[in-house]
C-alpha cells in the first residue's frame, strides 16, 4: 500500500487544490491515476499486491473470476493490467451517446460469467455501480471489485470482495457544503465524466 502511494506521488498523480470529482463531490485532492498508469512498469508494480491477493483468494476458493472489466475511462488500463497479471481477458464498459454505461465494441458477456470490476479511483462507487448494473443485466455475476485508490468516506459500502491497491483518507464534500467553495477558491474538473 505504501509503495502505491509513493508511486502516485513520484508520478505527480496526487494533485492538491480544489477539485470537482466525477461523483459531483468536491475535494482538496485529486488522484490522476492516468499519470501513474502511463508507465507500464509502474502500473504493474502498483497493482501487483492486488493481483497477488486475488490469486490467493482464487486458489483458496474464496472467489472465482472469468474476466476483468473496467469502466471507461479510468478503469481501462487498470483492468487491462490486472487481466494481464491474472491471465484473464480484460475489456471495458463505456458511455453511449446518451451518456448511459454500456458494453460496446463487440465485447460479449456470457450468462454466469464471473467478473472482477476494476477502477482507478473509488470515491462514491457510482461508476462501478453503473458498470455492475450493465454486466448483471447481461447475465454476468460481479465477483469482486479492485482499484488503484480507495478514497471512500465512511459509510460507503462495497457489496463484493474489495481489493484496493491503497486506501487514503482525503476530504471530500457535497458541493453545497464544500469548505473550499466557502473560501471562494475556484474548483477545477480534471475527470472525464460529464455530471
Amino acid at each position: 500500500m505504501k509503495d502505491t502511494v509513493a508511486l502516485l506521488r513520484d508520478c505527480g498523480a496526487m494533485l492538491e487544490g480544489h477539485f470537482l470529482l466525477s461523483s459531483g463531490r468536491h475535494s482538496d485532492r485529486y488522484f490522476q491515476c492516468a499519470k501513474l498508469l502511463q508507465y507500464p512498469d509502474k502500473a504493474a508494480s502498483a497493482l501487483a499486491g492486488v493481483a497477488e491477493q486475488i490469486t490467493s483468494d482464487i486458489q483458496s476458493g474464496k472467489i472465482a473470476i472469468d474476466a476483468v472489466v473496467g469502466p471507461a475511462m479510468g478503469g481501462i488500463i487498470a483492468a487491462w493490467e490486472l487481466g494481464r497479471q491474472l491471465g484473464l481477458p480484460a475489456f471495458f464498459t463505456e458511455r453511449d451517446d446518451s451518456g448511459l454505461m454500456s458494453l460496446r465494441r463487440g465485447f460479449e458477456i456470457e450468462p454466469g460469467q464471473r467478473i472482477l470490476i476494476t477502477e482507478d479511483v473509488v470515491t462514491t462507487g457510482k461508476s462501478f455501480g453503473e458498470c455492475a448494473a450493465v454486466l448483471e443485466k447481461l447475465g454476468a455475476t460481479v465477483a469482486a471489485l479492485a482499484c488503484v485508490v480507495d478514497r471512500r468516506q465512511a459509510g460507503i459500502e462495497i457489496p463484493w470482495p474489495f481489493y484496493p491497491a491503497c486506501t487514503v483518507d482525503v476530504a471530500n464534500w457535497e458541493a453545497d457544503s464544500c469548505e473550499l467553495c466557502k473560501k471562494g477558491i475556484p474548483a477545477v474538473k480534471p475527470g472525464s465524466r460529464r455530471n
